[in-house]
This record gives C-alpha cells, sequence and structure tokens, in this order.
C-alpha cells in the first residue's frame, strides 16, 4: 500500500497534499448518496471490551482502512500485518482510563443521526461550489476511538472522527490532559465544524507553508475557516481573520472555494 499523508488538529497540516476527487450524484434534499457514517466505533468497541472475534474480523474486513489507520498511524501500536498486533491493541485499551472513555463513548454517542446529517448538508454544499470541471466525491466517514489522540483524521478518501475527543467540555477525565480553553472545544458541536475545517486544508494547503510568515499562515487559516463557515448551518468560526477573508471574498466576488485558490 502506498503511503498516505493525515492531518491532524494542526496547522502544519496544511502541507498535505490533495486528492483526486470524482462525481456523486445528490439528492433533491441536499443529501449526498454515500454520505454514511460508519460506527466504526461500535464494532471497535465490542472488539476492545470483550475480544470478540467476530468484531475483528470486522474490522479486519469490511473496515480495513480505518483500522490500519488507527494501528499504524494513530496509536502506533505496529502494523496491521504483524500477527502480534491485535493482542497488543487488546492489551492497549485494557487501561481502566481507557475501558471508562470505551464505555462513555458508547453511552453519549448512542446516535450520531445529528452528526451524519450536518455532515451530508455540508458535503453537499461544498459539491455545488466546485467548478464543473472538479468531479468529486465523499470520503469514508466513519466514528472511532482513538485513546485520546488525534481528532479527526484525513487521509486519502477517508475522515474519520474521534468520538473520545468530544465528550464534552467538563468530561472528567480532560481535567487531567487539557487546559480550561483546550476543553471548550472538545464538545458535540465541534465535530462537524473540524471536520470541514480539516478537509479543506487538506485539499487547500497553504504553499511553501515552512518558509510563509507567520501572518500568511493565520490568513489562510481565516479563508479556510471562512469556507467552513459557508459550509455549515450556521457560521461557526468568528475571528478578525475570517471576517478579513469575507470581506476579500465580496469585494472580489469569490465563492469560498475561489477564495482558497486566490493569491
Amino acid at each position: 500500500m502506498k503511503a498516505t499523508h493525515y492531518i491532524w488538529l494542526i496547522v502544519a497540516s496544511l502541507l498535505l497534499a490533495s486528492c483526486e476527487w470524482h462525481l456523486k450524484p445528490f439528492e433533491e434534499d441536499g443529501t449526498a448518496e454515500g454520505y454514511t457514517l460508519h460506527r466504526y466505533d461500535v464494532v471497535e468497541s465490542r472488539y476492545l471490551t470483550t475480544g470478540d472475534f467476530s468484531a475483528l474480523q470486522q474490522m479486519n474486513t469490511r473496515y480495513a482502512m480505518p483500522t490500519r489507520v488507527l494501528i499504524e498511524d494513530v496509536l502506533q501500536l505496529g502494523t496491521v500485518d504483524d500477527a502480534e498486533t491485535n493482542s497488543r491493541l487488546l492489551a492497549f485499551f485494557q487501561d481502566s482510563l481507557l475501558q471508562t472513555i470505551v464505555s462513555d463513548v458508547e453511552h453519549i454517542y448512542t446516535s450520531t443521526d445529528d452528526v451524519e446529517a450536518h455532515l451530508q448538508r455540508a458535503f453537499a454544499r461544498l459539491a455545488k461550489l466546485l467548478p464543473d470541471s472538479v468531479a468529486f466525491s465523499p470520503p469514508l466517514l466513519y466514528t472511532q476511538i482513538g485513546a485520546l489522540n488525534q481528532s479527526i483524521i484525513v487521509g486519502e478518501g477517508i475522515l474519520g472522527i474521534s468520538l473520545d475527543k468530544y465528550l464534552g467540555a467538563d468530561y472528567p477525565a480532560y481535567q487531567h490532559f487539557y487546559t480550561e480553553h483546550q476543553r471548550q472545544t472538545l464538545t458535540r458541536e465541534y465535530i462537524v465544524p473540524d471536520c470541514m475545517v480539516f478537509y479543506l486544508l487538506s485539499h487547500y494547503p497553504l504553499a511553501d507553508f515552512e518558509n510563509r510568515s507567520q501572518a500568511d499562515r493565520e490568513s489562510h487559516m481565516g479563508r479556510i475557516m471562512y469556507a467552513a463557515n459557508q459550509l455549515l448551518d450556521k457560521p461557526f468560526f468568528h475571528t478578525p481573520h475570517v471576517e478579513a477573508a469575507e470581506e476579500y471574498a465580496a469585494k472580489h466576488r469569490l465563492n469560498p472555494i475561489q477564495l482558497l485558490t486566490a493569491e
């Protein structure tokens, strides 16, 4: 398998290469065919709490790519081809805190229908903004439990959401690992905005990121957040750089996607 790059919730992710997009039809109600949010976390949880072999089989067949990303890139437990990796994964999650988190994810996210519906609408809006020359298809959308590692994973054809990073600002375990400011973003309402920001970042990186000034980087993030706002049900991000991006787009009559490719 070719090496795949992933982006996490850090600005350095701007360096990721974009992926090829292909056209898929959209329904009249604005949602898209194929925009199912797969509950990989449910299958993962069953294996991690009971050692259910059938769940492991599902992880390795139906969800082969999410499993590879989880094991090799998120948790860095080895390769999925290693016969001992499954045992290491199971042993890793026997930690009492992680077992509590697995249980709490199951309880808090009994349903993700609201998240799925918001993602459907956001991607439908994105598809309508793209020029006719650009074909598009949604990535594989899925939820996982990532042991408090990366929140959003974007790679070639995938977009993963670590639900254990969105258990609420007052979630007890967060008190030990995150500042009060960070905890305010670890909530359900941030899931779709985060997804759209980092999906856009993966397709519209800032050229020559490492050599650009901080001002350039912040300006680009402002454009990304402004574009994300246009894809969401309501504006979510409010910063001076977002306002500047909105003013620039209005002045030059650019839609959000045109703005991301403008100099």
